[in-house]
């Protein structure tokens, strides 16, 4: 088979494929085949049809026809890896020349256009310079995380005094729609000025005494009629005092693993200093990438940009949401992602980045949280969906500019060398972990294993236009191991952070009773405190594509 490439922009290309008659005549004669079972001759069984009855029962161009439509993708593959091409996109194929049907031997060519990954030149990334602000521990960053941890073992206790901004209260709520209660809920408990049941809410229940009760407009939150304008009838049954316990020895050995208030003091100071850090190190991050991109110029094909605005639009149909500011932020978010992926992973292919399944299973454990779901069926519904390469793509690009992170000159507003060493390689970083279950339901090689550079590649750039885009951007905090391009954060930034920090604790010093028990009063705490659970919103699917053709008789499917 032969074929040419020619570049129509820095992203699209023309191929330009022949396929000889003796390349052709295997897909041919399986078309025969096929066509031989499924029609009926008098006289023959299905699949035995004589290949002349078939020419005179249906005619052997519709055979050639078959035959061209079954063998086109295998063509139109085997055409983009000898170019060794990345497509990007769904392919447009033109057929210019087809076997005579009234010959034994014809050629077959093709003509498909797609756009395809850019090449870039990387720039020296080594020692990029960025500033940060200038951090200092103060004693009110200890007295606050005290006072934190103090919370959690608090105690409510009820109060004779008009409800205030902080106050738990104890409710019962009733919906009405119209003269149909639509629903009700009694004893529920809610600190206000949380903000996480209904619009509205805290203002209504601001000054109520116990017994006492009001009635506010707002748009219900969840079930049947989520979104739908309602009045809401409030009745307070309790407000509640939380009363903190004293912060002394006693307090130390039942909240954490030391004997005294001081040790516990001192393992808050260290976890402060971590904090900020971790501050530094993400405004870091950020500024090296966004230098980064400033020193590399990256085309982003225009139909890219165009089919996602559409699809993020089809997927918001509601009228006020369509605009063209909100379109052009978009478009922006779209191609801002594009360059982050482009050069993310010509960095790590330059750095010979790889994915220890150990990463992969913990960016997914992380990610199922940030989803509230398991990570178990998390991974399953990955692995379903196909979308594992992706995620080590993702973890991929996250390793690469951490690599470039390490390599840069940071300081302070203050000019003095800002080391981040704990934050790009982290506590525990490469060591193995058992993986379990989530294991085998998202990935295949043995635990340890290196996944395979160029599998990421390629998956990388055809999941690189399922980006999500245009939602919230939300603060990333998590360590420079796993750093967030700006396209991906919305998915998962916040659920690096939590499992970050929890990774990095001290190892304990006391028996694990203790700790046992500190977890059953942070339970109870949590229960009396009434934090609303079922509020929390899921988060938005993704839907693939397939490929399309200019003729029926010519579809090539670039997804594959």
């Amino acid at each position: 088979m032969k074929s040419a490439v020619e570049k129509l922009d820095p992203t699209r290309v023309k191929l330009t494929v022949e396929v000889s008659s003796e390349e052709l005549k295997p897909s041919i004669d399986e078309a025969y085949t096929t066509i031989s079972g499924q029609i009926q001759v008098p006289g023959f069984r299905k699949g035995k049809v004589p290949n002349r009855l078939i020419d005179q029962r249906v005619g052997r161009g519709y055979v050639i026809e078959t035959a061209i439509n079954d063998g086109l993708n295998g063509w139109y593959q085997q055409a983009i890896q000898e170019a060794e091409l990345r497509p990007l996109s769904r392919p447009e194929v033109e057929i210019t020349e087809v076997p005579d049907p009234s010959a034994t031997a014809g050629d077959l060519k093709f003509q498909v256009e797609v756009d395809v990954m850019p090449e870039i030149e990387l720039p020296d990334y080594a020692g990029i310079e960025v500033t940060v602000d200038a951090t200092e521990i103060a004693d009110d960053d200890v007295s606050t995380a005290l006072d934190e941890l103090r919370g959690r073992f608090g105690t409510l206790v009820t109060a004779d005094r008009p409800a205030a901004d902080g106050d738990f209260v104890t409710i019962d709520l009733t919906a009405t729609i119209g003269d149909d209660q639509v629903d009700a809920a009694q004893g529920l408990s809610y600190q206000i000025g949380a903000g996480t049941m209904l619009d509205g809410m805290d203002e209504a229940l601001a000054g109520l005494s116990a017994g006492e009760e009001t009635v506010f407009a707002t748009k219900l939150a969840g079930g049947d009629h989520a979104g739908e304008d309602a009045q809401v009838r409030v009745v307070l049954t309790a407000v509640k005092d939380r009363e903190l316990p004293e912060a002394d020895d006693e307090f130390a050995q039942l909240a954490s693993e030391f004997d005294t208030i001081d040790e516990l003091k001192e393992d808050l100071k260290g976890k402060a200093g971590e904090s900020k850090i971790a501050e530094q190190g993400v405004q870091a991050r950020d500024k090296v990438l966004e230098k980064l991109l400033e020193l590399v110029e990256v085309p982003v094909p225009a139909s890219l940009v165009s089919e996602q605005v559409e699809q993020h639009f089809s997927q918001n149909a509601d009228a006020d949401h369509d605009t063209e500011e909100h379109r052009a932020e978009v478009a922006k978010n779209t191609e801002e992602a594009f360059r982050n992926e482009v050069v993310l992973d010509a960095i790590a292919e330059k750095e010979e980045v790889g994915v220890e399944q150990a990463e992969l299973i913990e960016y997914i454990v992380t990610t199922a949280s940030q989803y509230g779901m398991d990570p178990n069926q998390f991974a399953q519904m990955l692995d379903q969906g196909g979308q594992v390469p992706m995620m080590i793509g993702e973890v991929r690009r996250r390793k690469a500019l951490a690599v470039v992170l390490e390599k840069a000159k940071v300081t302070d507003s203050n000019g003095a060398t800002v080391d981040l060493s704990s934050f790009v390689r982290p506590a525990g970083a490469g060591e193995t972990i058992d993986a379990g279950d989530v294991a085998d339901a998202a990935t295949d090689p043995a635990e340890g294993e290196t996944v395979d550079a160029d599998a990421v590649d390629t998956s990388a750039a055809s999941s690189t236009t399922e980006t999500t885009v245009g939602e919230d951007q939300a603060a990333d905090e998590a360590p420079a191991t796993k750093p967030a391009t700006r396209a991906r954060k919305s998915a998962a930034a916040k659920a690096e952070d939590a499992g970050d920090e929890t990774a990095e604790k001290k190892p304990a010093r006391k028996p694990a009773a203790r700790k046992t028990a500190a977890a059953k009063a942070d339970d109870a705490a949590a229960d009396e405190s009434g934090a609303d659970e079922s509020a929390k919103k899921p988060a938005a699917k993704k839907t693939t594509r397939k490929p399309a053709a200019k003729k029926p008789a010519a579809e090539a499917d670039a997804d594959s």
